[in-house]
């Protein structure tokens, strides 16, 4: 049985198209990282959860960092198990059947998708940024179009390239913003801010409000999980990177909302009031030279941010679509590149429109950031939830559930409730209160579309439930 498991694992990742096991640990986690894309959160993010959540916004991404790891937990109850660039939409399946898997996965396909254009739009706002040090103003819908030709370039090759370009980039990007922290914290005489740590002002519904942003810097995280064929040594690679990416970059929130937060304490300028807190921090430090580099930096982690997002989504359609639940031309790959270009090329176009179309309405990148922003964070959600509840089913069809994996699933369960009660009630001022029902709609269509899709489908759960006990054999 052992020998036959590993022959069929061998056959569905020769049949997927994808090069196989080509990425190292570190071309892996830099897909996770880039999808974070944590040199955007302190460049614009943090001061957002300030405004709401006060001195206590180190707090809040403790809580989110913690909330994020054990979702990380239950994603690697499969990801140690198995691979596919199917991702969550497969763990979810093997344990809750195909249904279940498939509306886990269309919600997982929003949230990327939205994600991307999201961090695009964001990219466009800060190109402009840097093009007002040389007097240049660059058309929104201009950024756009040139941000998206560029990541389309680079996601319809080699898989190896983009994952290499985009460690590197976010890794200048990130020292560049520890030296200025550092030299922030040098010239605040290394004193402890005791108004944040005792948590002055702070109230539990700041940190809740605060905690639905905080979620929003950390979506993503579980897109290596998407590069199931093309890793080296998936099964240790992947929930490695999985758990390494949350805990990395939880650890650089955590400590630059203080940081921040502490460098702004006598400013006539509020933190949560500001757009560019990096930019101010360099100028009130006497380095101003470096927030124009850190501009720079962000401008390519949004960039990144859109990369990777293109890079998961396209593998989650490649795997459906392999399933015959889309359409099949969906799931063809390139013959040189081995990339899944024909999903790539409609992501590519998806992610063009929406951000071209409503720029050409006359709303501001940064709305446009902040809009598509939340509605993906709700497709993040549902989707861990999701693989929160599948993981102690598939435990238990597997024969190793324990009673610590039923009290972590409820624990996490408890956590991811904050942010996605907080994301509907109290209902936000228009235009948030329409995207819990945008994406209701989404959720609505996806199962509609699974009930109407191919014949072949009625047999999909038993597959997935039968290859979550064949994996484990391996």
């Amino acid at each position: 049985m052992e020998k036959q498991s590993k022959s069929n694992d061998l056959v569905s990742k020769a049949n997927s198209g994808l090069r196989t096991e080509c990425l190292s640990f570190t071309e892996v986690i830099a897909q996770s990282i880039a999808n974070i894309a944590p040199s955007a959160t302190p460049a614009f993010t943090i001061p957002l959860v300030f405004a709401l959540s006060g001195n206590g916004s180190w707090l809040t991404y403790v809580f989110a960092t913690i909330a994020i790891a054990l979702v990380g937990h239950h994603i690697n109850q499969f990801a140690k198990r198995s691979s596919s660039p199917g991702a969550l939409y497969t763990y979810v399946g093997e344990g809750l059947g195909g249904r279940a898997g498939f509306i886990s996965g269309w919600a997982l396909i929003l949230g990327y998708v939205l994600t991307g254009t999201a961090t695009l739009a964001a990219f466009s706002s800060f190109l402009n940024t840097i093009g007002e040090y040389f007097g240049i103003t660059i058309p929104s819908v201009l950024a756009i179009i040139i941000g998206i030709i560029l990541a389309w370039f680079v996601v319809s090759r080699d898989v190896k390239i983009s994952a290499k370009l985009m460690l590197v980039l976010e890794g200048i990007s990130l020292t560049l913003i520890f030296i200025l922290g550092a030299i922030v914290v040098v010239q605040s005489g290394f004193k402890l801010d005791m108004t944040q740590l005792s948590l002055e002002g702070v109230s539990f519904d700041s940190l809740r409000l605060g905690l639905v942003l905080a979620f929003f810097s950390f979506v993503g995280f579980e897109s290596a999980t998407s590069l199931g064929h093309e890793a080296k040594n998936p099964l240790k690679n992947i929930p490695k990177s999985v758990i390494t990416s949350a805990v990395f970059v939880g650890f650089i929130f955590v400590l630059f909302s203080y940081i921040e937060v502490l460098g702004f304490i006598g400013s006539e300028t509020s933190l949560g009031e500001t757009a560019a807190p990096l930019s101010y921090l360099a100028d009130k430090t006497g380095f101003g030279f470096m927030g124009f580099i850190i501009s720079i930096g962000a401008t390519v982690s949004f960039w990144s941010c859109t990369v990777a997002c293109i890079t998961a989504s396209a593998r989650v359609i490649l795997t459906m679509s392999q399933d015959n639940i889309i359409s099949s031309t969906l799931g063809k790959t390139h013959s040189k590149h081995k990339t899944p270009y024909v999903s790539i090329n409609l992501l590519a176009i998806v992610s063009l429109v929406i951000p071209v179309i409503l720029s050409l309405c006359g709303i501001d990148t940064m709305e446009i950031f902040s809009w598509l922003g939340t509605i993906a964070t709700l497709g993040f959600l549902f989707s861990y939830a999701m693989i929160v509840i599948s993981a102690p089913v598939y435990l238990a069809k597997i024969n190793q559930l324990k009673k610590s994996n039923m009290i972590l699933s409820a624990i996490t369960m408890a956590i991811l409730l904050i942010p996605i009660i907080g994301s509907v009630y109290p209902l936000p001022a228009y235009p948030f209160n329409i995207f819990p029902f945008i994406f209701l709609a989404w959720i609505v269509i996806g199962g509609i579309w699974y009930e109407f899709s191919n014949a072949t489908q009625s047999s999909l759960s038993k597959e997935l439930d039968k290859d979550a006990v064949v994996n484990i054999r391996n």
